[in-house]
């Protein structure tokens, strides 16, 4: 069974940059479309990045330009930069995957698409 861990969250000054992880166990990486979601307070869970190809992502558009998502096969992990972190950032930070079955990602960034999720890692940023 898969199972997501991810790790790196704290808490940060507006401006700053932090890179969160996700470690992926039961299965090899590339057998997965993956994605990385948040959710704040009162919110929905919302798509932020997600993987087309190994170089190739989509963004939503409120951190496109800042946030870099990238996978690692060797370490079985998914990575996501935050350079210009901004307060409006702060959430709990999601790492998902959803079997790829079709032979090809699409970089949904709906939850709906994805099936195994992560606990979370919670992202802080201070004004």
């Amino acid at each position: 069974q898969l199972r997501l861990v991810e790790s790196g969250g704290t808490s940060v000054e507006s401006g700053g940059t932090l890179e969160i992880s996700c470690e992926v166990f039961g299965a090899p990486l590339g057998r997965f479309c993956l994605g990385w979601f948040r959710q704040a307070p009162g919110k929905e869970r919302e798509g932020v990045a997600a993987l087309i190809r190994e170089k190739t992502a989509k963004y939503s558009e409120s951190v496109e330009g800042r946030f870099t998502i990238s996978q690692s096969n060797t370490k079985r992990a998914l990575y996501l930069r935050m350079n210009d972190l901004k307060p409006e950032d702060t959430a709990m930070y999601f790492c998902a995957a959803a079997e790829n079955i079709r032979g090809y990602c699409s970089g949904s960034l709906k939850q709906y698409d994805y099936y195994d999720w992560g606990q979370g890692t919670q992202v802080t940023v201070s004004s």
